[in-house]
């Protein structure tokens, strides 16, 4: 049996070299999760978020449906 290793992903949207996250999209298909974590933080703790929950919060950004800090 082979494990699936997370294949991160940092948006380009975040070459500013703030507070940014990376993603692991490629685990959605086999395990219908995206691995979530800090990019300044990679050995640090991973969120695993459903893959609807992620697809609505990435639905509420692009809307601006989720306001200002």
């Amino acid at each position: 049996m082979t494990t699936e290793h997370p294949q991160w992903f940092k948006s380009s949207y975040s070459d500013n070299g703030g507070n940014c996250v990376e993603v692991a999209a490629n685990l959605v298909a086999s395990r219908g999760i995206v691995p979530v974590r800090d990019s300044k933080d990679v050995a640090g703790p991973v969120l695993d978020v459903s893959t609807p929950a992620f697809v609505s919060f990435v639905s509420g950004v692009k809307a601006g449906d989720l306001g200002t800090a």
